[in-house]
């Protein structure tokens, strides 16, 4: 007989994550090993249980769960994280998947979507919810083919430039992308140096004249 998929949900709603645990308790081949409700709880929790499955929801206090998210995935990439949120924002979902997570769906999906979605998560598939699965389609549909503006910045590069045309400071880029300030630092003097600007004004003039920085940071 194949082990039970377990599954840790990560809510700052106590009585959502009961109801949920209810509910997944009545399914064949499913343990809610554990719960969470903050994102520092999601990733120590994780790193003790090591379920299949992380239900993660965006919005809790502190550690906001793209980076718990991050931070499980870096630390156990094993453990699928599926987001269940009611954050249905191109923002939110993009973010998601970069931190690392293999499904997202919105809250109020029904039963069958929320047990299928677990399951293919933890059998190392991507999912999403149609309504997201359909706001992907259209943003893949409508995307131009765009040179890269900054050819010569790295990933990690552009994506701290991307959050400091958003208005982040080094300590709000350091809880993002949970890195120390001294990179932080460093990667933005490297940036600097590349665009050829003198300071962060005009790194962030530089970034939004390439359309970089539409989003704002989420409190």
């Amino acid at each position: 007989m194949d082990e039970p998929i377990r599954i840790l949900i990560a809510d700052d709603h106590d009585g959502f994550r009961s109801g949920l645990a209810a509910l997944l308790g009545t399914q064949p081949g499913l343990d809610v090993a554990g719960e969470a409700e903050t994102g520092e709880e999601a990733v120590d929790r994780s790193r003790e249980l090591q379920p299949d499955v992380v239900l993660m929801d965006l919005n809790m206090p502190g550690l906001d769960g793209i980076a718990a998210t991050r931070r499980i995935v870096d630390t156990s990439p094993h453990i699928a994280v599926l987001v269940l949120t009611m954050a249905d924002n191109d923002a939110a979902v993009f973010d998601a998947l970069r931190a690392g997570a293999r499904g997202y769906l919105l809250k109020g999906a029904d039963r069958a979507e929320l047990t299928r979605a677990i399951r293919a998560v933890a059998s190392g598939e991507a999912i999403f919810g149609p309504d997201v699965a359909r706001r992907l389609m259209a943003y893949f549909a409508d995307a131009p083919i765009r040179v890269p503006a900054f050819p010569d910045l790295s990933d990690r590069e552009l994506e701290i430039l991307e959050l400091i045309a958003r208005g982040m400071s080094n300590q709000q880029i350091v809880d993002r992308l949970v890195i120390s300030p001294k990179t932080v630092r460093n990667h933005i003097s490297n940036i600097f140096s590349k665009l050829q600007v003198r300071d962060r004004a005009e790194a962030v003039v530089r970034a939004r004249e390439a359309g970089m920085g539409g989003e704002q940071p989420r409190a």
